[in-house]
């Protein structure tokens, strides 16, 4: 399986060959200021390349498409422009130097490398990065992963059943028996036989097969690991999902304080925010938006947690206020099975600009 996917080890080779040659570039950790000039046009040049490739169609496809294609280059040959060349290759030396100084970036140069994430990982770096970003590099647990495997778990026929349920239109996936099918299989069982209170939780399987997208079962088994633990996943996946009902609660809260006429027009309708809300906390969006627009906001929990759950989904809830009260519980339902999806074919870059600018208060949210 390692062979069809940039593994964490070729990219480390690729970063160690991209800095040696750079080490002039001014994103150096002991830089004294926290953005040199140098980074400040690296991340305009991102942002540039962003807009580029998302009116890059078959760019979004390719996103999108088989994880057989993951190792190559998410910008389309009939879009490789000069210019989008040149993006290109400075987004891979800007990315290739953090993966390759990565704990004195994260140490020194945080806000930056929270900048650079909102703005999108590129393809080729999600499988290390996410590792780096959540700390699944080196995990002791990875050793069990074979003799887990052939262990048998109570979980089995459960995970069979909701296994062709998962991605079922994506190409690694849609095949019975197919190899997709057979790793996604492993690593849920595989989590189900070393968390034995939790299990099994359907929906998880959205999250693990993304990760399967970007890396190899074993990597991927480990990150899950991680976000269970330390991401409140674990608590959401709980059999009493007492944090769903509390994520539920603080989102409520949220609408109530910001959007009061949304909200009361929701009591009236008796429509509850766990109808539209769970699977967002859930699935991180997985299972409500378009892949590639899924992809961006799971590269920012990666690197802040649940809280950018709370922010785009006010921000949904706010581009889409003045339909939503014409509607009916049903008419709001079909809305945002139907209609919200496809507000973000375009891109993500709209709904997450407009998820920084909801009002989140960390302090209240803990209250």
């Amino acid at each position: 399986m390692a062979s069809q996917v940039a593994t964490p080890t070729s990219l480390q080779t690729t970063a160690t060959s991209s800095s040696t040659s750079l080490s002039s570039a001014g994103l150096s950790p002991s830089s004294p200021a926290l953005l040199s000039p140098d980074d400040v046009e690296l991340l305009a040049k991102l942002e540039q390349q962003n807009k580029l490739l998302e009116t890059d169609s078959k760019s979004l496809r390719s996103m999108n498409g088989s994880r057989r294609n993951s190792g190559s280059s998410l910008v389309s040959s009939s879009s490789a422009s000069s210019n989008l060349s040149h993006l290109e290759e400075d987004t891979w030396i800007m990315w290739g130097r953090i993966v390759n100084e990565w704990e004195e970036v994260r140490k020194k140069k945080e806000k930056m490398l929270k900048d650079l994430v909102r703005k999108g990982i590129p393809h080729h770096f999600r499988a290390i990065v996410w590792q780096l970003l959540c700390t699944a590099q080196n995990m002791p647990i990875k050793d069990q992963y074979s003799e887990l495997l052939k262990m048998t778990s109570p979980c089995e026929k459960l995970i069979r059943r909701d296994i062709a349920r998962t991605y079922p239109e994506h190409d690694f996936f849609k095949e019975k028996d197919s190899s997709g099918q057979e790793v996604l299989f492993n690593v849920m069982k595989a989590y189900s036989l070393v968390d034995r209170e939790v299990g099994y939780c359907q929906g998880s399987a959205f999250i693990v097969g993304l990760l399967l997208m970007q890396m190899p079962e074993e990597e991927a088994f480990c990150v899950f690991v991680k976000l269970m633990q330390d991401y409140r996943l674990r608590e959401l996946f709980k059999p009493s999902m007492a944090e769903l009902g509390l994520c539920m609660y603080q989102f409520e809260s949220m609408i109530q304080e910001q959007l009061p006429e949304l909200h009361i027009h929701f009591q009236a309708q008796s429509f509850h925010t766990s109808m539209y809300a769970s699977s967002w906390f859930l699935t991180i969006f997985l299972t409500s938006f378009p892949l590639p627009v899924a992809t961006r906001i799971f590269d920012i929990f990666m690197c802040e947690g649940l809280e950018i759950v709370f922010r785009v989904g006010l921000a949904i809830l706010q581009m889409n206020q003045t339909e939503l009260i014409q509607l009916d519980m049903e008419g709001m339902l079909q809305h945002f099975q139907r209609v919200i999806p496809h507000q973000l074919d375009s891109g993500p870059d709209k709904v997450i600009t407009a998820a920084y600018q909801v009002k989140y208060n960390g302090k209240k949210m803990k209250k």
